[in-house]
């Protein structure tokens, strides 16, 4: 029997990367902080449902949280009915949030004054990359752990690589997070210019795609923009908040971030727009608006 897995946070993510842990033959201890239909889903499936994050703890001894950001980290982890209070010496927290590299120290270290080990594991690949198996997995801390959850990692993902210490992991998810967001910028300012000069966005992709402008961005991305779905997989709230835990950690170390200050201001052109609730496509919508078009599939009849 694999050991038993504790997980904080059912949403996007969260819900398929449990369900990948329960094929994979893990017994999972699941928490959200509020019930919702994924959560009773899980239950119905095998999961058993905690009360708290203080009880996660305490039937387990690997807790994985996937939350929204470090004020939410620092909650489930170290305040009242967290997981500092229920967990045993020698436990293992996996944080796969995208926070703040320097939370990430900060908790860990709270963290190991209690026994309790942690490496932060932020994910790279979207809702798609989470259903499929598939995700790519930075991890920050030490050896040891690291070997020691290997298997519990391959069933989330299909690349894990151990960056650093604690916060190498965040570091790394921050560079993966800007290298997407100016991605999405520059084929959204590229495909709308080829639209307002008259040239069908489709033809242009199919025609740039093998080339050095290719991109696994350009890839995933482009099919959502040119068919209008905006539904989420990674929202703009989000990215945002990548992006400013981003510039914030490059004023921290002295690193310049010119591109990235740049589309972190689309994108709060986006959220003035009402459409933080996106996904971070619709910076698309950005350039359609300045430009006065709107990039969609030519009419073929």
């Amino acid at each position: 029997m694999k050991r038993k897995i504790g997980f904080i946070g059912i949403g996007i993510m969260g819900t398929p990367m449990i369900r990948n842990l329960m094929k994979a033959g893990y017994e999972l201890v699941i928490y959200n902080h509020n019930e919702n239909n994924k959560l009773k889903e899980l239950v119905t499936d095998g999961a058993e449902q905690a009360f708290s994050p203080k009880e996660v703890a305490q039937k387990t001894n690997v807790i994985i949280t996937m939350v929204p950001d470090s004020p939410q980290v620092y909650e489930v982890l170290l305040e009242k009915n967290g997981v500092i209070e229920g967990a045993r010496e020698g436990s293992i927290v996996i944080d796969m949030s995208s926070i703040s590299p320097m939370v990430t120290k900060k908790i860990a270290l709270k963290l190991l004054e209690s026994g309790i080990r942690m490496m932060d594991a932020p994910v790279s690949g979207g809702d798609i990359g989470a259903v499929k198996g598939t995700l790519a997995i930075m991890v920050g801390g030490k050896q040891g752990d690291f070997d020691e959850c290997i298997d519990i990692f391959k069933a989330m993902g299909s690349s894990v690589t151990l960056v650093g210490e604690n916060g190498a992991g965040q570091i790394t998810k921050l560079a993966n997070n800007m290298i997407v967001a100016i991605n999405i910028a520059a084929m959204s300012e590229a495909l709308v210019f080829a639209t307002k000069a008259g040239v069908d966005p489709e033809k242009v992709y199919k025609a740039i795609r093998g080339g050095s402008a290719g991109s696994s961005v350009l890839d995933s991305k482009f099919p959502k923009m040119i068919n209008r779905d905006f539904n989420p997989g990674f929202k703009v709230n989000l990215h945002i908040k990548d992006l400013k835990n981003a510039i914030e950690s490059g004023h921290e170390v002295g690193s310049t971030l010119p591109l990235t200050t740049d589309v972190m201001e689309i994108m709060q052109c986006l959220r003035v727009d009402g459409l933080e609730l996106d996904d971070h496509t619709s910076i698309v919508k950005f350039y359609e608006k300045l430009s006065n078009i709107k990039m969609e599939k030519k009419d073929t009849n």
